[in-house]
């Protein structure tokens, strides 16, 4: 009996129809192609990025860690000679600016005598004589270094610093698996010298003696060393590393399983299709004594084969996609965390078997409503062939739906977990479940309230979804879906790029910008050159910047540090501030102003008094205000540059934005500028209008992985859509023979059945437009705030909605009577003796 049961509704079926089966199981493989593409090529860019830490850490067990700017190289003696330390190896690190081009390179000073027990690939090896690297002009490159930059052994290099230029040769290429990514090698004193860091370091790498207890070094370690220099293992350092990326590769893990999700929805209307198709077999099989578990359990199979089958072909597919993005644009997928990042794909078989289950799990949840209801209709219903399931509205979904919305809503309350927003992502499909479950309760209440005198073939049509709002809600949830999803996505973008580009107008003020290199960290201008820049004839006025970076927690991602010409008392001319400030009172420690991101992740707030580790020791500071930041995703702190000058002896800089005097031509300031510096100085000089535009054309680069996602899952529901009209036309084919009986003619039915798709898809895309703005609020004010804690101001794209909206209409009644014309070619007037 299961057998033949098997065979008529299963195997059979699938076989007679291979093309909506093919498109089912292509659906599940889209949005899985698109997940195991993500994933992969996000994957294996994190693992390279702590791969590349680890091999630099080598086999130390302790890391000490300071900012950028370094520390004091007087604290390596004490560091040791403590009790448990081994060995202990300093280390200079930084981003060396080229002098040509806009290209820095990554170079690490090492005390060979001691580095070699610890990163002896990075000492020996390769090709040149290891003697050559105490040279104090030598440097030794990576393969891939190497290979990037065009060069060989024996080759010379130009690095900027200040605005001088050191030229180093290269000494020697180190061995292939040495270190994977872009790296130059030096001498730590001739790198000291050369960079212009005499007495600096910034890490010491630390090996243990046998039988030393890690934590206890660690602790010992801690308390020598000064404010913003933290110990820490090489794990945590990694993890610091990957850190910043977390939320950003979740976010697009995320996207891309919209496109599933919208999958899940075209299997639910492939499904609907199939079984109004098969109701008679399955009333047919209940009456010869098939139980109902047996029917839901073998349709259950069925849409469990369809999952499997998606899910292979989704799994190979994705892969292949993975390897094409990972050769032709590398693992940065638009945001620039990997920029530059050389990785190989990683495979892992857990997280296959993983996509593997999602798929089945997906299909299995679209298969489900449609098999229950198949499963439980009485058969003698289903035995009628005029059975049109005209089945009230289930008040059990409505209230399932109600209690799913108000569950999702509870979640929007509760804190991001490890810097994620786990709760935001399962609030958004709790909103999608909920709203598709009350959707028929809707949709019946909106037809009902439809009083119009219309013409014949539309009144028809209005009276059969009034009248079968179960089918209607078939097509309203493809379309709600679909539909809500680009709505959120179109409203979180609108708002992000409308205020990013205020946000521009607001923080670029001045005429030009001047930046004493265009990446790296070892150009500046001194005060030589700041002198000559703001004595130029056509500078009225000249605003100076330096900016380093502070550790302020360990295991946390350094915070940028803003010291810049800033009149406390009008901060917002300057920074776009978020809420009232609250300027220190008199004899009250200086003025910051944190990032929306420092106040969210250090607590910070105004009028709060707080240690930075700037200057030494540690200096109180009053926070001023709250301030937006759209440019450093790892959170600044902004001061004024004469406090931070008399606390730390600095007065270098790295930007200056210009003024103009009236009159002055940009070019010609340009060309002044440069002669003032030194005509090969590679600055860079930019007007406000290009940093803007160029500022929004990276935005739009970040997100059109996110626009193909939306895509991706836009197009699989308009199929499900289409799935769904001829689901319902199929299943109408004895109504239109009736209608053929009493005069109609195809003509006419087909503009009956457009109008139902148009009136239909209009529900669904009002209906959709509110889910949308919802999700959309929720990715603004939830996700986005917790992923990167940004706030932005909503901005809502009327046109671009109202014209999506008129184009799903239209699609819809499209695609109705195409469905319509399809069924109207078959002999439907036969089709009504089936009743009898």
């Amino acid at each position: 009996m299961i057998g033949a049961a098997w065979q008529a509704l299963v195997s059979g079926p699938l076989r007679a129809t291979p093309g909506r089966t093919l498109l089912a199981a292509l659906a599940i493989a889209a949005g899985i192609a698109l997940g195991v593409a993500v994933h992969l090529i996000n994957a294996s860019a994190a693992a390279e990025f702590r791969r590349a830490a680890l091999q630099l850490a080598g086999a130390a067990d302790l890391v000490v860690r300071g900012p950028r700017a370094g520390f004091d190289e007087s604290l390596y003696p004490r560091i040791a000679t403590l009790p448990g330390i081994a060995l202990a190896s300093p280390v200079l690190e930084l981003t060396a600016s080229r002098s040509s081009g806009n290209e820095s390179l990554k170079v690490v000073g090492l005390d060979a005598l001691r580095a070699w027990q610890l990163q002896p690939a990075l000492v020996a090896g390769g090709t040149g004589p290891a003697a050559d690297l105490f040279d104090a002009d030598a440097i030794r490159l990576s393969a891939a270094a190497a290979r990037a930059l065009g060069v060989a052994a024996g080759d010379r290099l130009d690095f900027q610093v200040g605005t001088a230029t050191v030229r180093l040769r290269v000494s020697g290429i180190l061995a292939d698996g040495a270190y994977r990514q872009q790296l130059g090698v030096m001498d730590i004193a001739a790198a000291q010298w050369r960079f212009d860091r005499i007495g600096q370091l910034n890490r010491i790498d630390i090996r243990l003696q046998p039988g030393a207890d890690p934590r206890t070094v660690q602790r010992a370690l801690q308390s020598l060393l000064p404010p913003g220099v933290y110990a820490l293992t090489p794990d945590a350092e990694n993890e610091r590393s990957v850190a910043l990326t977390r939320a950003y590769r979740l976010n697009l893990d995320m996207l891309a399983m919209i496109a599933l999700f919208t999958g899940a929805f075209l299997v639910f209307s492939t499904q609907v299709l199939a079984l109004l198709r098969r109701r008679t077999q399955i009333a047919l099989l209940r009456a010869l004594g098939l139980t109902r578990r047996t029917v839901l359990a073998l349709l259950l199979a069925e849409g469990g084969l369809i999952g499997f089958a998606g899910a292979a072909i989704g799994i190979a597919a994705g892969y292949v996609l993975a390897q094409q993005v990972l050769a032709i644009a590398g693992v940065d997928l638009g945001a620039g965390y990997f920029r530059m990042l050389q990785a190989d794909l990683l495979v892992e078989p857990g997280t296959l078997a993983t996509f593997l289950g999602l798929g089945i799990s997906f299909a299995l949840a679209g298969t489900a409503m449609p098999a229950w209801t198949a499963a439980h209709r009485p058969p003698a219903q289903g035995l009628h062939a005029g059975d049109a399931e005209n089945d009230p509205v289930s008040g059990t979904a409505v209230k399932t739906g109600l209690a799913t919305l108000a569950g999702g809503a509870a979640l929007l309350s509760l804190p991001p977990v490890q810097g994620l927003p786990l709760a935001g992502y399962v609030a958004i499909a709790l909103l999608l479940l909920g709203s598709v479950l009350v959707l028929p309760q809707v949709a019946t209440l909106l037809l009902a309230r439809i009083r119009l005198r219309l013409a014949m073939p539309h009144a028809l049509g209005l009276a059969q979804l009034q009248a079968t709002p179960r089918h209607a809600a078939i097509s309203i949830s493809a379309i709600l879906v679909s539909f809500s999803l680009v709505v959120a996505m179109l409203l979180m973008v609108t708002s992000f790029r409308t205020s990013l580009d205020d946000w521009l107008v607001r923080v670029l003020p001045a005429d030009v910008y001047l930046r004493a290199a265009a990446s790296g960290e070892t150009a500046y201008l001194g005060p030589v050159e700041q002198q000559r820049i703001a004595s130029l004839p056509g500078i009225a006025r000249a605003e100076f910047l330096r900016t380093q970076t502070l550790l302020l927690a360990p295991g946390r991602v350094p915070v940028t540090l803003i010291a810049r010409d800033l009149d406390a008392q009008h901060a917002s001319r300057t920074l776009p501030l978020v809420g009232a400030p609250m300027l220190p009172a008199p004899g009250a420690p200086p003025a910051i102003w944190v990032s929306e991101l420092v106040a969210d992740v250090y607590g910070m707030h105004p009028g709060q008094v707080v240690t930075l580790p700037v200057g030494d020791p540690l200096q109180p500071w009053t926070v001023a205000g709250v301030w937006r930041d759209y440019a450093r995703q790892n959170g600044a702190i902004v001061m004024d540059r004469s406090e931070y000058t008399a606390r730390t002896g600095d007065r270098l800089a790295n930007d200056v934005a210009l003024w103009l005097a009236p009159g002055a031509a940009p070019a010609a300031a340009a060309r002044d500028l440069r002669a003032a510096l030194r005509s090969d100085a590679p600055v860079e000089i930019t007007s406000a209008a290009e940093i803007r535009r160029l500022s929004l054309a990276i935005f739009d680069r970040t997100f059109a992985i996110t626009w193909a996602l939306e895509i991706a899952a836009l197009m699989i529901g308009l199929v499900g859509v289409s799935l769904a009209f001829s689901a319902q036309a199929l299943a109408r084919r004895r109504e239109f023979g009736v209608l053929r009986h009493l005069g109609m003619t195809r003509r006419e039915i087909g503009i009956m059945l457009a109008g139902e798709g148009a009136l239909t898809a209009l529900i669904g895309a009002l209906c959709g437009l509110a889910t949308g703005s919802v999700i959309g609020l929720i990715l603004i004010r939830v996700i986005n705030r917790q992923s990167f804690h940004w706030s932005m101001e909503l901005a809502v794209p009327w046109p671009a909605l109202t014209a999506l909206l008129i184009g799903i209409v239209l699609c819809a009644a499209l695609t109705a009577a195409i469905s319509a014309r399809f069924v109207m070619r078959h002999d439907v007037v036969r089709a009504v003796r089936e009743d009898w």
